[in-house]
């Protein structure tokens, strides 16, 4: 159970035991003592003063009825009369004086009961004496006399043994307490001794315990655990330890186990670490082939991203130009439409025209019948009128007249009808070529349409082109920006791996503090500095392999 606690609490628990065991001791002399100093108070301090008390009260009391027979005696002397009185008066008050003080300090029942005995005798004792004393002073002798030894011998015997009872009741409880007191002391120097011998015997197996489990939890004296870990510190790994068998715990065995395993990693890393700066020497120069290699593709990336720069300016220009010839495309195709529209009227009113010129045709033709029949119907009324001779010469010039007038209607008819039917013609010529230009304007706007169409699409496609070659003018610019941090990254490594070889150098020499067994220390120098051309330090056909931490 020792074995699982720590040292502070062995020591805490072991002393602890030992100063339980004192303190218990010392607290039971320290109530024997109290005890006793409270009945030495109470033999000294009541029952010895209360004795006292009893004596002077008995003492007065005797002397109380001597200074009474003497005045009975000489009473005829006044001067001593008076003077025995005065004693007698004194001692009196002295003794209300002691009574009222054992009142007040007697509280036992017996002590009771005998103080009330004395209190309730006393009174008529004096009284008794007082009129025994008058008697004797009216020159009564045989009165005072029978008084003094009758009525007041009998008060004054109850008196007496009440006092005496009482001086020997307190010397009773007196001597008990004084016996008490004894057997007090008796028994606490009897079980002090035990206690002492006790708390010797549980300190010498408590220390003799603590120091068997601190030896056993140390494995050996502090001294040579002092001696093992100095020469761990001063890197002397050659001495072996001896353990006790079956010592796993133990801060020597654990030394033991420290100082094999650090012997073991020692080892291993005196033999790695030549690897470790022959590997960082390769690590640097194959940074610095990296870093000159990032270098020429960061100055490529940035005449990349200038090519990119101008061909991104020039199809951006590309894609205004589509953009303007797309917005031009777009207008022409409006006023082809516009123009398609305006023939389309056209069309439509050379076949108003041609309508109306059969329709005004037709009319020419009714006026061309009307003349005629007008000029026959003149032709009646003159062949009427010759008939008629004189009366009718008036009536035959006027119808000369309307068929001069019919005549030259019917030619006017025949000229508008032949101006008309060449009109028609024409009409009929014009609507064709309306017809061919409506047809024309029609497919012009067609293809205006196709055009614009595909200047849209070309519009779109240098937009989508313009864009690409941002994104990829953008990702120049990034892929420059990554070299160039790859570059400082590269440089860094570079700075790394020559400090990684200064490490590895300075872990050479450290390590060569240790001394091991069968071994000699690591001279000054061992590391050899790595040539430039790794691969002319390395044997061909042979590679680096990572050192690997062997598992703790």
């Amino acid at each position: 159970m020792l074995k699982e606690l720590t040292v502070a609490k062995r020591l805490i628990l072991g002393f602890g035991a030992v100063v339980v065991l004192g303190a218990g001791t010392a607290l039971y002399a320290a109530g024997a003592m109290y005890t006793l100093d409270g009945d030495i108070k109470e033999l000294t301090g009541d029952r010895l003063a209360k004795i006292v008390k009893l004596n002077e009260l008995r003492g007065n009391l005797d002397a109380t009825a001597r200074y009474a027979r003497n005045i009975i005696i000489n009473h005829a002397d006044a001067a001593f009369v008076a003077e025995e009185t005065r004693k007698r008066v004194a001692l009196r008050t002295r003794n209300d004086e002691i009574v009222a003080e054992l009142e007040k300090t007697i509280i036992r029942p017996r002590g009771r009961e005998l103080l009330k005995v004395l209190t309730e005798a006393r009174p008529p004792y004096s009284a008794a004496l007082e009129r025994a004393v008058e008697k004797a002073i009216a020159n009564d002798g045989p009165g005072a006399n029978a008084i003094l030894f009758g009525e007041a011998r009998t008060l004054q015997n109850v008196v007496f043994k009440a006092v005496a009872d009482s001086i020997d009741q307190q010397q009773e409880v007196a001597d008990q307490i004084a016996r008490k007191s004894t057997e007090t002391a008796r028994f606490g120097l009897v079980l002090m001794s035990a206690l002492t011998l006790l708390m010797a015997a549980v300190g010498t197996v408590v220390g003799w315990l603590l120091v068997r489990s601190i030896r056993g939890a140390l494995g050996a004296e502090p001294g040579q655990l002092s001696i093992a870990v100095a020469r761990v510190a001063d890197g002397d790994l050659s001495r072996s330890l001896s353990v006790a068998p079956g010592d796993r715990t133990s801060v020597l065995a654990n030394i033991a186990r420290m100082q094999a395993r650090l012997t073991g990693v020692v080892t291993e890393v005196r033999s790695n670490s030549q690897s470790v700066a022959i590997a960082s020497a390769e690590i640097s120069q194959g940074n610095d082939d990296l870093s000159a290699r990032t270098e020429q593709q960061a100055s490529a990336l940035e005449q990349t991203a200038a090519s990119m720069e101008e061909l991104s300016s020039t199809v951006r220009q590309n894609a205004d130009n589509a953009r303007h010839a797309n917005q031009l495309a777009g207008d022409a195709s409006t006023v082809a439409a516009d123009g398609g529209a305006v023939v389309a009227e056209v069309v439509q009113t050379m076949h108003g025209i041609a309508e109306s010129s059969q329709r005004i045709g037709d009319i020419i033709g009714t006026i061309d019948g009307i003349a005629f029949q007008t000029n026959i119907l003149a032709l009646n009324a003159a062949v009427e009128a010759a008939r008629a001779g004189e009366q009718g010469r008036g009536f035959a010039v006027v119808a000369s007249e309307v068929r001069s007038l019919a005549q030259r209607s019917a030619e006017a008819a025949k000229e508008i009808k032949t101006l008309i039917g060449d009109s028609v013609t024409r009409v009929e010529q014009g609507m064709a070529l309306v017809d061919k230009a409506g047809t024309t304007m029609t497919e012009v706007v067609n293809s205006i349409r196709r055009v614009t169409d595909v200047m849209g699409e070309i519009s779109a496609a240098s937009n989508e082109q313009s864009q690409g070659v941002a994104q990829v003018g953008q990702a120049v610019m990034q892929m420059d920006q990554v070299t160039q941090h790859n570059a400082a990254l590269v440089e860094e490594s570079a700075a790394a791996a020559g400090s990684l070889k200064d490490q590895a150098e300075q872990l050479v020499q450290a390590v060569a503090f240790f001394q091991l067994a069968g071994t000699s220390p690591v001279p000054a120098g061992l590391v050899a500095p790595v040539p430039r051309s790794v691969d002319a330090a390395i044997p061909r056909g042979t590679r680096m392999q990572p050192v690997k931490a062997r598992p703790a």
